[in-house]
């Protein structure tokens, strides 16, 4: 007989949430991560009292108030909003698009002005039907905004031309004839008091992560059945357990890699976007005065610079009592094989080899694809959560 009811291939949001509910409908689950911690990319570290999100910036908003009571029973969540700044050139604007940045690019007062300034740049590019990205920002905004606000910043971010990118990326970005200064149009935003590791750490029922040996040993109850973490175990690790002896151990394998990956890459590469992050602790209290600032230039060559501690909801005076502050700037690069993927690029050619390889996962006896990675979509956290939960139905769970 195996050991556990459940093998789950990583500790992020999908799996955590996955083991939550198994273990709570008696089920006895391990989870592995090849990461030395847990939480996957929503992984937040403390450096100087300040919760850095070591992954990039995560900030949780949802309209679905199942998705958000759900979350609620593990974390207490502040109420962050986002309100980014767009740097171009050392112009300022306010993101989203709203009538702060109408009036700092054209000077115009009223919503009524604004509309007609957009309307009248739409007909002068003569776009009926946009057929890329550019052609659908100059058509939702206009020409000035694309040239100094889109264009520079999209580029960098997925690292082709924005005639060459898809128009549907760009068809929820946010546009407001109104003084709303809230980036998501969300009921419910914010970000968890403490950080994300602790609210997935009590998901996984607060397990003490081990490192990947002694198995057995660490594990918690929840409900009437239990959940043991070990971390720095990579289910590809051919020097340490093989796959095959991994998988053995348990009943069913919840995977949250890479789909290609899982199947050695033999239909080819899916393709992602990686991003690299330069963190630099500074001997001042604010660097920016914001979250974020996205640089929408071409010749800066970082997208964007987080500081993490004005995260924190009520920092502004507080935040200044900590001498020091936490920056990451953000550098977007084609994915190889050695980095981290963060972005699924779904453009019609990988599109159609995800399709490939899926019909290879549902091949695949006794193995649940999930996730980010698993599933190869770009989703945010709401998302992931609630398709963890409607796989958790599909269980019986």
């Amino acid at each position: 007989m195996s050991k556990y009811d459940y093998l789950i291939v990583g500790a992020g949001l999908y799996g955590a949430v996955f083991a939550q509910e198994a273990a709570r409908a008696g089920k006895n689950v391990l989870v592995i991560d090849r990461r030395p911690n847990i939480a996957g990319n929503v992984y937040t570290e403390d450096i100087e009292k300040i919760h850095v999100h070591k992954y990039g910036a995560h900030i949780f908003h949802t309209n679905d108030k199942k998705v958000w009571d759900y979350v609620q029973r593990f974390a207490t969540f502040n109420r962050f909003t986002n309100s980014p700044v767009a740097n171009f050139r050392g112009e300022l604007y306010s993101l989203p698009f709203n009538m702060y940045t109408f009036n700092r690019m054209w000077g115009v007062v009223t919503p009524e002005e604004a509309s007609e300034k957009i309307e009248e740049q739409r007909r002068e590019a003569g776009i009926s039907e946009p057929k890329n990205l550019e052609e659908q920002a100059i058509s939702l905004v206009g020409t000035d905004i694309y040239e100094k606000l889109i264009k520079g910043y999209t580029e960098k971010q997925w690292g082709r031309p924005c005639t060459e990118l898809p128009a549907f990326i760009i068809k929820r970005l946010p546009v407001r004839l109104t003084f709303d200064n809230n980036y998501f149009n969300a009921l419910y935003q914010g970000i968890p008091v403490g950080g994300y590791t602790g609210m997935v750490a009590n998901m996984l029922g607060g397990a003490q992560a081990q490192t990947g040996e002694d198995f057995g040993k660490g594990a918690v109850s929840v409900a009437s059945g239990s959940i043991e973490v070990h971390v720095g175990v990579d289910f590809f690790d051919s020097e340490g357990a093989p796959r095959e002896d991994l998988k053995a151990l348990a009943d069913k394998v919840v995977y949250t890699g890479a789909i290609d990956a899982y199947f050695r890459y033999k239909l080819g590469y899916l393709e992602y976007r990686s991003v690299r992050f330069e963190t630099e602790l500074l001997d001042k209290p604010n660097f920016q005065g914001n979250a974020a600032v996205n640089y929408t230039d071409s010749e800066t060559p970082w997208t964007r610079i987080i500081e993490h501690k004005w995260f924190e909801f009520g920092k502004d005076d507080e935040g200044n009592d900590i001498p020091k502050t936490v920056i990451s700037r953000e550098f977007s690069s084609e994915w190889k094989p050695g980095d981290e993927p963060y972005y699924p690029v779904n453009d019609e050619k990988n599109g159609k080899l995800y399709e490939e390889y899926k019909k290879l996962a549902q091949c695949e006896e006794n193995v649940i694809f999930g996730g980010r990675l698993g599933e190869y979509k770009y989703y945010d956290m709401d998302k992931v959560i609630d398709s963890a939960l409607q796989m958790c139905e599909k269980e019986n769970l």
